[in-house]
């Protein structure tokens, strides 16, 4: 995996923005959610300084990888569509402050530097979009779950009913 690295700091002071596309086989933690480590995600980074003076990285992540459906077993594609603002503070103790400061969902502080790993942090969003069960919206008839349904299955007070004759 390439990595990417920025001055967090220095790249919100500036304003920058970047952006390109991974593979996602080239980030390890997502692609173990995946079916076939197939697809790439995009994003968007852009820096700036939000209304009370505080650094602040806006990062939009896309792309389609394949889940397995936790009904029938098989592969769905899904596609991720995620935006977050994240606040960037010094340390620790300076996260803390700041997330009771501004007292909002939306908005996520993190511990910038320096040396900041930006690949990580797409990964992060990236995995953070994924849903806890994936599943289709109709699963095709194909599946693991079409099979068992379709299976002839003997009712238990049929063999009951033998047993007693």
């Amino acid at each position: 995996m390439n990595a990417f690295v920025i001055d967090a700091f220095e790249f919100c002071r500036q304003k920058q923005q970047a952006q390109g596309e991974i593979p996602v086989a080239e980030l390890g933690r997502l692609a173990q959610e995946t079916v076939d480590r197939s697809g790439t995600i995009s994003w968007i980074l852009s820096g700036d300084f939000d209304k009370l003076g505080h650094a602040q990285l806006s990062l939009a992540v896309s792309g389609a990888v394949n889940l397995i459906c936790q009904r029938c077993l098989t592969a769905l594609n899904f596609e991720i569509d995620s935006k977050s603002l994240l606040v960037l503070a010094k340390d620790e103790a300076q996260a803390d402050a700041v997330e009771e400061l501004l007292d909002d969902d939306e908005i996520d502080v993190i511990v910038g530097s320096a040396a900041f790993d930006v690949i990580n942090l797409i990964e992060d969003e990236a995995l953070l979009a994924l849903p806890v069960a994936p599943k289709h919206q109709a699963c095709p008839e194909n599946g693991v779950a079409a099979e068992a349904k379709g299976a002839e299955r003997a009712s238990p007070f049929e063999v009951l009913k033998k047993l007693k004759q």
